[in-house]
């Protein structure tokens, strides 16, 4: 993300609500030291960091105030995030859209394999997209999920609506993980996730692997809405969700699903 683009939505943010907020910042971005001040500066109050050593800049971050939280897909970097002096580990299993880890690990193992190894809070990620999942989730172990599917596909998401309409009707197996030598990441399938799939078959290098992904393919398929060349992230839980709804709705109907589902586990008590 270009640095004036992240100002612009911390500002928009900042404008719409007294709240916190998080900003969620890749690691491996070259220009990584200038978001990072550039975050300090506008008194962001939380950091999710993610593709990189927690270690590099978390203390830096918890010098100004600043809570911390570090994606990862294994038991091995949840280690590293506990040992960095991270305030949180969000645990992201494969299901998710985007960029994901190597390991392929589904949050159903992960979150309670992390929980074993790990003291500090846990949220889980990956394939949550209703209030039964985040029943789940919490009943694994987790302290607190995050979501990113159910609210991309909302009125408010600034996502284009082809983009959308899209993943309103995709079905089980329309997304795949792939660029897995470069860095893995889950893509609907669409002409440039079947060049990717090609190029990977006949043993394309990584720099040739560059090549074809080049700059702006995110921006492209999910922002200005090219279902073609574009490149489409989106978690498998797409396949789970068919109308578009506002914020309000997806919230108020995950809150209802969580507390029935509840109930029907509470139910169970019976039977034990």
């Amino acid at each position: 993300m270009h640095p004036e683009t992240l100002r612009e939505h911390i500002q928009k943010c900042k404008a719409a609500t007294d709240k916190p907020f998080g900003v969620n910042i890749p690691l491996m971005y070259p220009e990584i030291d200038i978001l990072i001040n550039m975050v300090i500066e506008e008194g962001v109050k939380i950091v999710f960091t993610s593709a990189g050593n927690p270690k590099t800049w978390t203390e830096h971050l918890h010098e100004h105030g600043i809570i911390v939280a570090h994606v990862v897909a294994s038991t091995k970097f949840a280690a590293k995030c506990e040992e960095a002096g991270v305030d949180a580990i969000v645990a992201e299993g494969f299901e998710a859209g985007g960029h994901n880890g190597r390991e392929e690990t589904t949050t159903l193992c992960l979150i309670p394999a992390v929980r074993q190894i790990t003291t500090v809070p846990l949220i889980a990620a990956g394939g949550i997209g209703s209030g039964e999942s985040i029943l789940a989730a919490m009943a694994l172990g987790a302290d607190g999920v995050q979501i990113g599917t159910r609210f991309a596909l909302t009125e408010e998401s600034s996502a284009h609506f082809t983009f959308k309409d899209r993943c309103l009707r995709l079905n089980e197996g329309d997304t795949q993980l792939t660029l897995k030598q470069l860095s893995p990441v889950r893509l609907v399938k669409n002409d440039f996730f079947k060049q990717v799939e090609e190029a990977e078959s006949r043993g394309a290098t990584t720099d040739e692997l560059r090549t074809l992904l080049g700059k702006g393919r995110a921006k492209k398929g999910i922002f200005e809405g090219d279902l073609f060349e574009g490149e489409l992230e989106i978690g498998q839980v797409a396949s789970c969700i068919h109308k578009l709804q506002t914020v309000d709705e997806v919230m108020k109907e995950l809150v209802e699903d969580f507390n029935a589902a509840l109930n029907r586990v509470n139910e169970l008590k019976r039977f034990i």
